[in-house]
């Protein structure tokens, strides 16, 4: 059915006009909330407050500007208005039964990141315009979007409209209910600021996903964990590596504190069997504690960076986050019959 018979549609009410029109946006409008919010679970509400203000208010769409413009412009504000609200998850405070952490290095201030499932992005291609300074990959990683959270609320917008998605000035603008000249200054302050918080590359590129150096690294690290092995563990972190655990705020940046941190947990007699997933295009494993009855708890969700053949940074997630990755709280005993 041509477009222009499905807009007539959907102006005089037609349901499965508009779902038909608005469904090739769906999954990157998902993707564009998850930036603006950090959090897959706000990301996922504000996403269906858009597309609900989308289908009441489209009969006053006159195609002006294009539809994944209007559309863009709808989940933009609506995101603004989330992060002006103060129902964002609060810190909590350390809950691992026997385990004394070290004193953090620092404590994170973006308790409330969640991570992305690779597989509610997957076929998702935005429409770049030309624009756009960084790459689909690099734009939905973890530290990109830790770095994002940090920038005030309508500078992040202009940033993630301008430099990842490509909008124009005008187009922003027009999103934004502003003028070219305050998007232009708030551009200019809000990639200072992301230049700022980012961490600093440390030469060594993250190896392509799926590839046999990710491979390699990850299953290195499989080991390691699921075996208690500090000694190896430590070989695989960089010198610089970084683990952070929202909603927690603990933060650990160098081996030798990681190590002390992870020898910690194990020191506890915690041992874990972990499953593979992937999150912001990252690895990823549900973590299972064994228990003496042979049932396995959940107690989270590792997100690994990888630098090279090394592990940069480390993100642990809590449980409440497995199910967005089809993940169970609990895995039944090995011992079962089967």
């Amino acid at each position: 059915m041509v477009a222009g018979d499905l807009m007539s549609r959907a102006r005089a009410g037609d349901g499965e006009a508009f779902r038909e029109l608005i469904e090739p946006y769906r999954r990157e409008l998902q993707v564009h909330c998850y930036r603006m919010l950090g959090s897959f679970q706000d990301a996922e509400d504000t996403l269906q407050e858009t597309l609900l203000a989308a289908w009441q208010g489209f009969g006053e769409f006159q195609g002006r500007a294009s539809l994944r413009a209007w559309l863009y412009r709808i989940a933009t504000n609506r995101c603004l208005n989330a992060r002006r609200s103060a129902g964002r998850r609060p810190a909590k405070a350390w809950d691992v039964p026997g385990v004394e952490p070290p004193e953090p290095t620092r404590l994170g201030e973006i308790v409330w990141l969640e991570p992305f499932p690779d597989a509610q992005g997957e076929g998702v291609i935005e429409a770049l315009g030309p624009e756009a300074r960084y790459e689909q990959t690099e734009a939905i990683s973890l530290a990109f979007v830790t770095a994002l959270q940090i920038l005030p609320p309508r500078q992040l917008a202009v940033l993630i409209l301008r430099d990842v998605l490509g909008f124009r000035a005008d187009e922003v603008a027009a999103m934004l209910d502003s003028t070219v000249d305050s998007v232009k200054s708030a551009l200019k302050r809000a990639r200072a600021g992301l230049q700022y918080r980012r961490p600093a590359p440390d030469g060594e590129p993250r190896p392509a996903s799926d590839a046999p150096a990710e491979e390699a690294i990850v299953a290195k690290f499989v080991r390691a964990w699921e075996s208690a092995d500090v000694d190896a563990l430590a070989t695989l972190l960089t010198d610089d590596v970084f683990v952070s655990m929202p909603p927690m705020p603990f933060e650990y940046r160098g081996r030798d504190v990681v190590v002390r941190f992870c020898a910690e947990i194990f020191r506890a007699g915690r041992r874990f069997d972990l499953v593979a997933t992937r999150a912001n295009g990252q690895p990823a494993f549900g973590a299972y504690l064994r228990t003496p009855t042979g049932i396995r708890y959940g107690t989270g969700l590792y997100v690994l960076t990888l630098a090279g053949d090394r592990i940069s940074a480390m993100t642990r997630f809590d449980t409440s986050v497995l199910p967005s990755f089809g993940l169970p709280r609990s895995l039944p005993s090995p011992w079962s019959a089967s």
